[in-house]
Protein backbone atom coordinates (compact mmCIF):
# COMPACT_ATOMS: atom_id res chain seq x y z
CA UNK A 1 0.00 0.00 0.00
CA UNK A 2 1.50 3.42 -1.08
CA UNK A 3 1.96 5.79 2.20
CA UNK A 4 -0.25 8.80 2.60
CA UNK A 5 1.72 11.71 2.15
CA UNK A 6 0.52 14.06 5.32
CA UNK A 7 -0.74 18.02 5.04
CA UNK A 8 2.08 18.78 7.77
CA UNK A 9 4.75 17.69 10.21
CA UNK A 10 1.77 18.33 12.72
CA UNK A 11 0.41 15.43 15.03
CA UNK A 12 -3.51 16.52 15.21
CA UNK A 13 -3.67 17.08 11.63
CA UNK A 14 -1.75 13.03 11.13
CA UNK A 15 -4.90 12.15 13.41
CA UNK A 16 -7.16 13.66 11.69
CA UNK A 17 -6.47 12.44 8.39
CA UNK A 18 -6.99 8.96 9.41
CA UNK A 19 -10.07 10.17 12.12
CA UNK A 20 -11.42 13.51 11.07
CA UNK A 21 -14.73 13.08 10.49
CA UNK A 22 -17.84 12.03 12.70
CA UNK A 23 -18.38 8.24 10.89
CA UNK A 24 -15.01 7.13 11.22
CA UNK A 25 -14.67 7.58 15.45
CA UNK A 26 -18.28 6.14 15.37
CA UNK A 27 -17.31 2.97 14.04
CA UNK A 28 -14.10 2.48 16.37
CA UNK A 29 -16.28 3.31 19.39
CA UNK A 30 -19.08 0.67 18.30
CA UNK A 31 -15.89 -1.60 17.71
CA UNK A 32 -14.43 -0.48 21.48
CA UNK A 33 -17.51 0.09 23.43
CA UNK A 34 -20.69 -1.61 21.92
CA UNK A 35 -18.84 -4.80 20.99
CA UNK A 36 -19.96 -4.35 17.25
CA UNK A 37 -18.23 -6.74 14.84
CA UNK A 38 -20.59 -6.52 11.55
CA UNK A 39 -21.46 -4.41 8.88
CA UNK A 40 -25.19 -4.48 9.73
CA UNK A 41 -24.42 -3.63 13.46
CA UNK A 42 -22.99 -1.09 12.66
CA UNK A 43 -25.76 0.06 10.67
CA UNK A 44 -27.90 0.15 13.59
CA UNK A 45 -26.13 2.39 15.81
CA UNK A 46 -28.36 5.37 17.08
CA UNK A 47 -26.72 8.20 14.53
CA UNK A 48 -27.75 6.24 11.62
CA UNK A 49 -25.09 6.29 8.88
CA UNK A 50 -25.63 5.72 5.41
CA UNK A 51 -24.99 2.36 4.12
CA UNK A 52 -22.78 4.32 1.51
CA UNK A 53 -20.62 6.22 4.14
CA UNK A 54 -20.33 3.10 6.17
CA UNK A 55 -18.69 1.08 3.30
CA UNK A 56 -16.29 4.11 2.13
CA UNK A 57 -15.42 4.46 6.18
CA UNK A 58 -14.76 0.91 6.49
CA UNK A 59 -12.71 0.71 3.63
CA UNK A 60 -10.22 3.98 4.53
CA UNK A 61 -10.44 2.48 8.30
CA UNK A 62 -9.06 -1.01 6.98
CA UNK A 63 -6.29 0.78 4.19
CA UNK A 64 -4.97 3.08 7.42
CA UNK A 65 -4.40 -0.10 9.15
CA UNK A 66 -6.52 1.20 11.98
CA UNK A 67 -9.42 -1.89 11.22
CA UNK A 68 -8.97 -5.47 9.94
CA UNK A 69 -11.67 -7.85 8.52
CA UNK A 70 -11.80 -11.38 7.85
CA UNK A 71 -14.60 -13.72 5.94
CA UNK A 72 -16.77 -14.87 9.06
CA UNK A 73 -16.62 -18.35 9.39
CA UNK A 74 -20.36 -19.22 9.93
CA UNK A 75 -21.62 -16.94 7.36
CA UNK A 76 -19.45 -16.65 4.41
CA UNK A 77 -21.00 -13.65 3.18
CA UNK A 78 -20.29 -11.35 6.16
CA UNK A 79 -16.84 -10.09 6.86
CA UNK A 80 -16.49 -9.65 10.61
CA UNK A 81 -14.32 -6.56 11.43
CA UNK A 82 -11.38 -5.98 14.51
CA UNK A 83 -9.43 -3.33 15.24
CA UNK A 84 -5.51 -3.81 14.95
CA UNK A 85 -2.77 -3.02 17.19
CA UNK A 86 -2.98 0.50 15.35
CA UNK A 87 -6.71 1.03 16.27
CA UNK A 88 -6.45 -0.47 19.83
CA UNK A 89 -3.78 2.42 20.34
CA UNK A 90 -6.97 4.89 19.93
CA UNK A 91 -8.47 3.53 23.18
CA UNK A 92 -7.03 5.91 25.63
CA UNK A 93 -8.20 8.78 23.07
CA UNK A 94 -11.96 7.36 22.73
CA UNK A 95 -11.74 6.98 27.04
CA UNK A 96 -10.50 10.50 27.74
CA UNK A 97 -13.11 11.80 25.12
CA UNK A 98 -15.98 10.20 26.60
CA UNK A 99 -15.05 11.39 30.08
CA UNK A 100 -14.47 15.12 28.78
CA UNK A 101 -17.56 15.13 27.49
CA UNK A 102 -19.26 13.44 30.12
CA UNK A 103 -17.22 17.11 32.08
CA UNK A 104 -19.20 19.03 29.86
CA UNK A 105 -22.58 17.46 29.46
CA UNK A 106 -24.32 15.71 32.36
CA UNK A 107 -26.83 14.85 29.83
CA UNK A 108 -24.98 12.47 27.87
CA UNK A 109 -25.30 8.11 27.93
CA UNK A 110 -21.94 7.85 29.79
CA UNK A 111 -22.41 5.65 32.70
CA UNK A 112 -21.21 7.48 35.79
CA UNK A 113 -19.44 4.25 37.45
CA UNK A 114 -17.11 4.17 34.33
CA UNK A 115 -16.29 7.94 34.55
CA UNK A 116 -15.48 7.10 38.60
CA UNK A 117 -13.39 3.70 37.31
CA UNK A 118 -11.62 5.80 34.70
CA UNK A 119 -11.13 8.61 37.33
CA UNK A 120 -9.84 6.00 40.18
CA UNK A 121 -7.61 4.04 37.82
CA UNK A 122 -7.59 4.86 33.65
CA UNK A 123 -4.89 2.30 32.82
CA UNK A 124 -6.00 -0.05 34.14
CA UNK A 125 -9.61 0.50 32.66
CA UNK A 126 -7.68 0.74 29.07
CA UNK A 127 -6.07 -2.76 29.77
CA UNK A 128 -9.26 -4.29 30.64
CA UNK A 129 -10.77 -2.78 27.58
CA UNK A 130 -7.69 -3.89 25.12
CA UNK A 131 -8.13 -7.21 26.87
CA UNK A 132 -11.31 -7.47 26.13
CA UNK A 133 -10.88 -6.92 22.40
CA UNK A 134 -7.82 -8.83 21.55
Amino acid sequence: MKKKIPRSDCPISYALDFMGDKWSLLIIRDLVFEDKKFYKEFLRSKEGIATNILSDRLKKLEAAGIVTSKIFAELKHQKEYALTRKGLDLIPVLVDMSIWSAKYDDGLAVDSAFVEKVTRDREQVIKNIEKRLA
